[in-house]
């Protein structure tokens, strides 16, 4: 079970480092995205992290801005999210896939296995 935590209110420029959690299971064979959806928008993938670690990708929205890490030895995924921008509010969810490659990554939302319940992101003033 997947459960994404510490979100919140910032204002615009402020940093928020979302987590994502499991419980019951290890995260050492799943690669982690974080997802986001904005009011009135689709969710969308934002960023990645494949099992080993090695490897990420970020959409070109947060590139630059958001870095996208984990801890297999305490089953956690982090997303650092500096230089906030009002229109990074929205609700965000963790999610995972299982992949037999240490390499492969994916903001495909249809190939992810779990999703964690979602946190509240609001940047404003």
């Amino acid at each position: 079970q997947l459960q994404a935590s510490g979100g919140g209110l910032v204002q615009p420029g402020g940093s928020l480092r979302p987590s994502c959690s499991a419980s019951g299971s290890t995260l050492d064979y799943y690669v982690i995205g974080w997802f986001r959806q904005a009011p009135g928008k689709e969710r969308e993938g934002i960023s990645c992290i494949s099992r080993s670690g090695a490897s990420t990708h970020y959409d070109v929205s947060v590139e630059g801005r958001f870095t996208i890490s984990r801890d297999n030895a305490k089953n956690t995924a982090y997303l650092q999210m500096n230089s906030l921008k009002p229109e990074d509010t929205a609700v965000y969810y963790c999610a995972a896939m299982f992949s037999a490659s240490p390499y492969e990554m994916s903001l495909n939302e249809r190939t992810y296995n779990y999703w964690g319940q979602e946190t509240q992101v609001t940047v404003s003033s």
